[in-house]
């Protein structure tokens, strides 16, 4: 799951001319940290949910890549 969840964010990054992480560690925000915008994160979310079936967004805001880890282990 964290490998896929990094491939993901990494596909974002480089749509947006980032470089690409080696990891994710579980305190990583999305906005500060990987520099998500809130068009990145609502592509993460269509992302996240194609992949796990689940929406990370849906009871409300999601900060931390660890936080992300929590909802896709429910």
């Amino acid at each position: 799951m964290e490998k896929k969840v990094l491939e993901i964010v990494n596909v974002i990054r480089a749509s947006k001319g980032l470089v690409g992480l080696d990891i994710l560690s579980i305190n990583d925000k999305l906005r500060d940290d990987l520099e998500l915008t809130s068009f990145d994160l609502a592509e993460l979310t269509v992302r996240l949910e194609d992949e796990f079936d689940i929406d990370v967004f849906e009871d409300g805001l999601v900060n931390t890549v660890g936080e992300i880890y929590a909802k896709l282990k429910k």
